[in-house]
Order: structure tokens, then C-alpha cells, then sequence
């Protein structure tokens, strides 16, 4: 199809022109750390602008903790870490009330979902319940404890990983929170000349350990609030939901309206990504194969997710 920003001029304001700066800033720099992989940094960071959450699968060893502690330390903002295990409560995540004898009351200890990027590590290890507890906050922004709502710092986000082996040692992720994560990536093994450049980038220490801040949490919630300004025309927003609609109409489950708002979420992280103050069309079809298969089930023998999703935008016309 034909790249409809070669008809129009861009629009881009100066919160646009900022945001995307601060984009760009962070792609180059988790670059310096992760060879290769350039579009799936740059569909995590536009995650990030879209105010979505990411989950990281593939096989163990490719990176994918790497990439999550990358981009989270190229903002210089709260930064925890939970490994997931399959002994990890609730508790462990969200934090509880404990009792302060000195003051003789129960105080608030909060847990490590308390931070501005929070990364799951192998979230797949620990049981449906313990998992469940980051629902609450992925959605709502906030923690529930004993009756008392506790916010989570501004922005938010969480970037899990997760095994694609070991399956009969690890628990599937439920549905619902599945549904939460705005995309679902995957890495892959490198090529050669990339595993040439890992190894030599390895030796004498790691790229991560020379990484530093290049924005502010400041500067991802003003790119935020760009992101959300970035227009979407209704020609794009039908296009958008006739594609969810032939997902339903070919799978068991199809996308969900949450999965919908979460692909013009992405798209217009695209659309900043090229500093543009609006989404066409091109923004949709790059982001929807990460945007929605996670979110599909197909039958048995059936083709896979990844196969509806592309028929989807071979088959769906685009309407101008």
C-alpha cells in the first residue's frame, strides 16, 4: 500500500518533536547494549509511550533480561527487580501490613511492584495466584492490601520475561493477564556477525554495566502525554477495529477491545517514533503482529495466532 505520509506533511509539534527525541535517545542507547533486535527495541520502547506493558518470550539465554534492565536503566527513575520462582507469594510482590510494635500499629511495607519499571523475570515460574497479583497493578495503576489502595509511581510499566521451554516446570500465563501486556516479543538467536560482536562486547566485562540515564521520568511522561495527543483519524480507528473483528470471526478467541485500544496505543508510539502528530495506516499493520496474536487462541490443527493475524492484514482492505 501506498505510505500515505507521502501525501500529507507531517504535523509535528514541539511535544512531539521532544517525545521523539526522547525515543530516539533510548533506542540508541539500549542499542549500545543489545546487538541486533533493532525493531523489537523499538516496539518496546513504543510500548513505553503508549503507556503499555511488555512481555519478552524466547528461549533462555538470547537477552531478554538484558534488554528489559537496558531500557529500564536508560531512564533514571525507580528500577526493581522480581525474580519469579515457583515458592514466590503475592505478598512477595505487592508488600503487606506489618505490625510496628514501637508505634503499636500495622504500617505499610511496600514491595518491589512499587517502582517506575518493573521487571518479571521468568514471571512464567510462579504459580497463577502469585502472578495474578500484578493484575491490579498493570491495569488500575494501583495495589490493593487489606482493604487500603496504594498508587504506583508515575509512569508505570512493567517488562516481563518469560521461558519458551521447560513447559511441565512452568505455569501458563492466564488470559486476563495476558491481555494486559500491550505487546508480546520475541528475540530469536542472533546471526553470526552479531554473536561475533556479543562475544567481543562480553569480553573484559558487559555493555550494561556502562550504560547511564539518557531521559528523566519526567521525560517519559511528557512523551506519554505527546503519544496520546497523536491523532487517529476514524478512518484508522475502523480500520483498527475491523481488523479485531476478523480475529474473532477466525479464531476460538479472538482480540479483545482492550486489544484494540492497545494497537492505536502502539500505533501511535509508531507515529511519534516518526515524529508525525497523526497514525496512518502503516503504523497499524507494523505494530499489529505484536499487538494481537497473544491475544488470540486458535483451535486445534487450526493455523496459529501469528498466521490469523497476517491473514488479517492481507485480507482487511484499508479505506481511505
Amino acid at each position: 500500500m501506498n505510505d500515505t505520509t507521502n501525501q500529507a506533511t507531517a504535523r509535528s509539534g514541539p511535544g512531539v518533536e521532544a517525545a521523539g527525541e526522547t525515543a530516539r535517545a533510548v533506542i540508541d542507547n539500549v542499542q549500545r547494549v543489545i546487538v541486533g533486535n533493532d525493531e523489537a527495541i523499538e516496539h518496546l520502547v513504543t510500548a513505553l509511550l503508549g503507556g503499555g506493558h511488555v512481555l519478552l518470550e524466547d528461549v533462555p539465554g538470547v537477552g531478554k533480561t538484558m534488554l528489559a534492565r537496558a531500557v529500564a536503566e536508560s531512564f533514571d527513575c525507580s528500577f526493581n527487580r522480581v525474580q519469579f520462582t515457583p515458592d514466590l507469594l503475592p505478598a512477595d510482590i505487592t508488600g503487606a501490613n506489618v505490625y510496628n510494635r514501637k508505634e503499636s500499629e500495622f504500617e505499610f511495607r511496600a514491595g518491589p511492584v512499587f517502582a517506575n519499571v518493573v521487571l518479571g523475570d521468568e514471571i512464567n515460574r510462579a504459580p497463577p495466584k502469585t502472578q495474578a497479583a500484578l493484575l491490579e497493578a498493570m491495569e488500575e495503576e494501583q495495589v490493593s492490601v487489606d482493604g487500603e489502595t496504594h498508587g504506583v509511581p508515575d509512569p508505570f510499566v512493567v517488562i516481563a520475561t518469560q521461558n519458551s521451554v521447560e513447559r511441565e516446570r512452568t505455569y501458563e500465563l492466564p488470559a486476563a493477564e495476558l491481555d494486559r501486556f500491550m505487546l508480546k516479543l520475541h528475540l530469536g538467536y542472533p546471526d553470526e556477525s552479531e554473536e561475533a560482536t556479543v562475544i567481543d562486547r562480553a569480553v573484559g566485562g558487559h555493555a550494561i554495566e556502562d550504560i547511564r540515564p539518557v531521559a528523566r521520568a519526567e521525560d517519559l511522561r511528557a512523551a506519554r502525554t505527546a503519544t496520546a495527543d497523536v491523532e487517529v483519524s476514524d478512518a484508522v480507528g475502523s480500520y483498527v477495529t475491523r481488523l479485531a473483528n476478523y480475529t474473532r470471526e477466525h479464531a476460538q478467541l479472538g482480540a479483545s477491545p482492550r486489544g484494540s485500544i492497545a494497537l492505536v496505543r502502539a500505533a501511535q508510539g509508531q507515529a511519534l517514533l516518526d515524529s508525525r502528530s497523526y497514525v496512518v495506516p502503516d503504523d497499524v499493520q507494523a505494530s499489529a503482529p505484536v499487538v494481537f496474536p497473544h491475544r488470540i487462541r486458535t483451535d486445534p490443527g487450526a493455523d496459529d495466532a501469528e498466521s490469523v493475524v497476517q491473514r488479517a492484514l492481507e485480507d482487511v482492505p484499508v479505506e481511505e
